[in-house]
This record gives C-alpha cells, structure tokens and sequence, in this order.
C-alpha cells in the first residue's frame, strides 16, 4: 500500500491527475514485483532449509562411525512429523545419503545455509534442534557427534552455549533424569542461572517464546512443514518455564 501511495503522490507532483493515474498503476506494480521477489525468496529458503536439514543429519549421524538403526528411524520419523510429500521425501532421503558420504563438504553446506538465513537465528536454532533430536535418538549423544554439532552451530554464527541450551531443554522435557536435574535443565534451557531473580527468568522466557513463534518463523522462511517442529519447542520451553515456577511456587 505505501509503495501505490508513493507513487501516486510523485505521479500527482511531477504531472497533475494524469501523472497521479500512472503513479498509483507504477507502485502497484512495484507492489506487485516486490511481493513476487519475496515469495520465491522464501521459497529458495525454505527448499534449501529442508535440503540441508537431512545432508547434514546424515553426516552427524555418520560423525560416531556408523549410522545406527534409531538414528534412521528418527530420520524417517522425521518425514511422517514433517508431513513431506512423495517427492520431498525423495529429496530428502538423497540429501541424507549424500550427507553420509565420505567426500561430504559439510562446511561448505553449512555455510551456504547460513548465507540464505542471515539474520534468522531462531530459525537456525530449529535447525539445530532437529539435528539433535535425530543423534540422541539412541538415547545417548556420541561425544563425535556432540563435537560435530558444536562445529556446525558455530558454522551458522551460533555458539556451543546454544547447542548446550538445546540439549537442555531436550533433557528437561524427558523423564530419565531426576527431579534436581530436570530443574538445573530447565534453568539452562531458558539461559538463566538458579541464582537468577523471579523477573529474569519471566523475561528470557518471554523473550524465547517471541522469537520461537511459529509464526514468527514461518514469515522469516521456515518450512510450514516444520510449523509442528516450532510449537514442539515453544511447548518444551513453556514447560521448562512451568518447572521453574513450581520449583520456586510462582503464581
């Protein structure tokens, strides 16, 4: 709408009603072009972020020198939870198989995502969760494959600190650990310490529900297949969070 009434207003300057005229029909048209750059914009992300999802998996699943059953089945899981077409599954088993060969440039991969998603660190952290979700689905992560996944986060301008969050708030959402643990797991997965006051907490919560918006995500490129993948999360901190406020009998 402000690209029309800017051209309408310099078409009325530069050539009265007539110049008003073709000024509304330029910026509607640029309006047009704009949203049509957008869109296969998003687009070119969103194929290249499902693409480097699963070559990437498959190199961190290799990372601990063979890809072990579970792990193929979380990745499989994965195509049933992403709701991915006949096609998209092609696709993605290919980028896993590629993934797993010994001449993969996994750098070079993550650098290309990291270049498309400039400025989507929250969609980049979704990333990293999925990757996670597949190396632990053993119960256990490698200590190769921990390794690997700090070198990949560190390729798309995150830090270790984001990949031990992650693996925080997996651990909080699971019953294997002891209450004490969960606790401390919960604590790191919203990034405050247990010495943090009431409106600390309050506030990294908030700010990780903001930025973990599906929504959010979904106008930055995420795949509107992986919509289920962002409210998972959002529902893992909100129950990080809710630990928390039992812990400390917040209302």
């Amino acid at each position: 709408m402000l690209l029309i009434f800017i051209g309408g207003v310099i078409g009325l300057l530069v050539g009265g009603f007539p110049g008003l005229i073709v000024g509304v029909g330029v910026g509607y048209l640029a309006r047009w072009i704009l949203r049509r750059a957008l869109r296969r914009g998003l687009a070119k992300v969103q194929s290249q972020f499902l693409d480097s999802t699963f070559a990437v998996m498959g190199a961190l699943c290799k990372a601990d020198g063979a890809v072990s059953r579970d792990e193929i089945k979380a990745a499989e899981a994965l195509f049933e939870r992403l709701h991915l077409s006949p096609e998209q599954r092609e696709s993605a088993k290919e980028a896993f198989e590629r993934g797993k060969a010994p001449d993969f440039a996994l750098d070079a991969e993550v650098r290309k995502l990291a270049r498309l998603c400039r400025g989507r660190g929250p969609m980049l952290q979704t990333f990293l969760q999925l990757q996670l979700t597949a190396i632990a689905a053993n119960g256990d992560v490698d200590p190769a494959e921990h390794e690997m996944l700090v070198r990949v986060a560190r390729g798309l301008g995150l830090s270790e600190n984001d990949v031990a969050r992650l693996e925080s708030l997996l651990r909080a959402s699971t019953s294997g650990s002891s209450g004490k643990e969960q606790l401390d797991d919960a604590y790191a997965a919203l990034g405050v310490s247990p010495s943090a006051s009431d409106a600390q907490v309050k506030r990294a919560y908030r700010r990780l529900m903001s930025e973990n918006h599906p929504d959010k995500l979904a106008s930055k490129g995420l795949p509107e297949t992986m919509r289920e993948v962002a409210e998972e999360k959002t529902r893992e901190i909100a129950a990080a969070y809710e630990r928390i406020k039992v812990a400390r009998q917040l209302a």
